[in-house]
């Protein structure tokens, strides 16, 4: 409904139009909300999952070395090792190597902080 509205008697049709849309997108968002709320992150992942969601997807084996050095979030029920995908996405993050301008604002900052300048 684009058109103005120019006497009185119109004004019951432009407010059911204007619920309608209202009670449309209070809909949408109720969905999206409930999207948001069970987040993929919270998925668990045993090892052949784990394989392949990693993105070189290793072997096994190499995984079982990850665990035995402890350099994987892992957890052990009984004899069953799973994963929390988000745990594992931040294992990852922390492997990023810095870029070179990364590396350079760092040794601004750095230099900026060490003179006082911009004080």
């Amino acid at each position: 409904m684009s058109k103005q509205i120019y006497n009185l008697e119109e004004m019951p049709q432009a407010l059911n139009y204007l619920i309608s849309k209202v009670e449309t997108l209070e809909e949408k968002v109720n969905e999206l909300s409930t999207k948001k709320d069970a987040p993929d992150s919270q998925e668990w992942m045993d090892i052949e999952d784990l394989r392949l969601y990693l993105p070189t997807h290793p072997a096994k084996q190499t995984i079982y070395g990850w665990v035995n050095e402890n350099s994987i979030p892992y957890y052990k029920t009984s004899k069953k090792l799973t994963f929390l995908k988000s745990e594992i996405d931040e294992w990852l993050k922390q492997g990023r190597r810095k870029s070179h301008e990364d590396l350079r604002k760092e040794a601004m900052e750095y230099i900026y902080k060490k003179k006082g300048v911009g004080r």
